[in-house]
């Protein structure tokens, strides 16, 4: 069994998440529920949850107000963190970039169901507070250019400076990733995923596998079909129709 609170202004989400957790995830076991940032800081500290449920806008201030608190009091938060919001599109760039999980309003069973099984997959390696630390400083920067992101693994989470990523290379449902001073990295998204996270950051797809960071490109070889040549030695082939885009790409660096 694993514990867990809801911490949502809004009763008949509360009402709605807690019938949705009886049908699709009766493990889930509710230790109690909050409607704002001072009661919910106490309900975690009291309750001690191994989830919560949070939502982001709340009548007395943010779900993120509650994480800065409890970061303050406590150092680091122990619980996994499912963020629960309407359309806050730069938070939920932020959940990406620091891998945590997030659910849309009005939330849909078999996203919940999802990231439960997530939840039990990972529980027992998780390091929650990283995500969370990371989170915290990319919502403090007020932008959407953020400088790090999380990568979790078998392994457990890691943490890299965007700009130390030379390249991302698809490997069916997976993504590889290949660091700066640092060993390949083995993620279990697509491509596409991390196509749409860095774009605004200087990375270009130049090939249904590959994912560039532009940055550590060395040399575009227009002979043998075209293919480029990173700052890792690594060469690459670039598709047909990708090839005026990368061209022009090159003329602006």
């Amino acid at each position: 069994m694993i514990n867990a609170v809801i911490i949502d202004d809004d009763a008949n989400l509360r009402e709605g998440m807690k019938e949705m957790l009886k049908l699709y995830a009766p493990e889930i076991v509710l230790l109690g529920e909050a409607e704002s940032v001072k009661s919910g800081i106490e309900l975690i500290e009291n309750k001690k949850p191994e989830i919560v449920f949070l939502d982001i806008l709340m009548n007395d201030g943010t779900g993120f107000d509650i994480l800065e608190q409890l970061n303050e009091r406590q150092g680091q938060i122990s619980a996994h963190v499912i963020f629960i919001t309407a359309h806050e599109k730069f938070a939920i760039k932020a959940f990406r970039f620091s891998a945590l999980d997030f659910l849309l309003k009005p939330v849909d069973p078999d996203e919940l169901k999802n990231v439960i099984i997530k939840i039990k997959e990972i529980q027992h390696r998780s390091n929650t507070h990283k995500h969370i630390e990371l989170l915290l400083d990319n919502i403090s920067r007020k932008t959407e250019s953020f400088k790090k992101i999380a990568l979790s693994t078998s392994e457990g989470i890691h943490l890299f400076e965007i700009k130390d990523i030379i390249r991302c290379e698809s490997e069916d449902n997976y993504t590889e990733f290949y660091i700066k001073n640092h060993k390949t990295v083995i993620i279990s998204k697509t491509l596409k995923e991390y196509e749409e996270l860095l774009g605004e950051h200087g990375f270009e797809r130049i090939h249904q596998s590959h994912l560039i960071n532009l940055n550590e490109l060395k040399s575009y070889i227009k002979k043998d079909g075209g293919f480029v040549i990173m700052s890792d030695g690594s060469k690459l082939p670039v598709s047909q129709r990708k090839k005026e885009k990368l061209q022009e790409l090159i003329s602006k660096l």
